[in-house]
């Protein structure tokens, strides 16, 4: 028995990982196959619907990247007040973390959408001085509302990130600006921030997948037919069906589907910005200037 045991694991030792990592998957999608099949699964019922639900992707993407673009510049203000020493800045800054990371994102969608109409009403009622049209400042289409809170709320979360990252610069880095006569703006500009973004790039691609997924909390929000997301669309068409689970189904295989896309461009990405640090990137630009050299012959 034991003979045959060892048998076993050096035949399984000359399958490569990656092999045996593939033949789990396949092992795990016939399983799931299986259950849906014996549940009835309407796979038909994906395949007519799934254009009209890949047809909200748009809406999906604009939302995710308006808040992406939010939050990259609420969360480098952030960052910037946070390492300062002006005691407003900190403040303002430390005030702003603290509360959008320390309340759930829904609730901030619809402080947004539904909270903030009335404050601009009774301002503009209590105060004869507002400019006509001080109430309208504070109506807020639903897309236009589920941004800024993505983008609040992901910033403060960021806020840290970019505070890591510009910490992560040694010192002498801005001793050498400062030496060179560079301002706060020049230093941050050409010398802080270009190192600081191999820290800050792998998390804040990790936090744009996680904010394209929370697109979806746009809908409780109540989308028009016009701007309705990939979420929404599935919710809806399933519901009109009675197909709830091939609805679920179809529209998570779409948002797998973003985030198997986009983690392969962050990891590009990072390795194209890894680039210098990589020791084993180094040593191989050096043998091949060696070799070079020594093709060349004595000079």
């Amino acid at each position: 028995m034991s003979d045959t045991w060892e048998r076993v694991q050096l035949a399984s030792a000359r399958i490569p990982f990656r092999i045996k990592t593939g033949a789990v998957w396949i092992a795990l999608f016939a399983f799931l196959g299986f259950v849906g099949s014996s549940a009835g699964f309407d796979l038909q019922w994906i395949q007519d619907n799934m254009r009209y639900i890949a047809g909200g992707l748009r809406y999906t993407m604009y939302t995710a990247l308006g808040g992406i673009a939010l939050a990259v510049v609420m969360a480098l203000l952030g960052a910037l007040a946070r390492i300062s020493r002006n005691p407003v800045a900190n403040g303002i800054a430390g005030f702003y973390v603290s509360f959008f990371r320390g309340t759930p994102l829904i609730v901030q969608m619809f402080l947004l959408y539904l909270a903030l109409p009335p404050v601009g009403r009774n301002l503009a009622a209590k105060y004869d001085w507002l400019p006509e049209g001080f109430a309208d400042w504070f109506l807020l289409d639903v897309m236009t509302a589920g941004i800024i809170a993505l983008g609040l709320n992901y910033g403060a979360y960021m806020t840290e990130i970019f505070r890591a990252g510009i910490q992560s610069v040694a010192a002498g880095q801005g001793e050498a600006a400062d030496a060179l006569g560079m301002t706060y703006l020049q230093k941050m500009r050409k010398v802080v921030l270009p190192q600081a973004l191999r820290v800050i790039i792998p998390p804040t691609g990790n936090e744009f997948i996680a904010m394209m997924k929370d697109t979806a909390l746009v809908s409780f929000l109540g989308t028009t037919v016009d701007t309705m997301e990939i979420f929404r669309r599935a919710q809806l068409v399933g519901k009109h069906d009675f197909k709830n689970l091939e609805a679920y189904v179809a529209v998570a295989l779409l948002y797998w589907a973003l985030t198997v896309l986009f983690t392969y461009f962050q990891a590009r990405l990072e390795r194209r910005l890894g680039r210098g640090y990589d020791r084993s990137h180094v040593v191989k630009l050096a043998e091949a200037s060696l070799r070079q050299r020594r093709a060349a012959g004595p000079a």
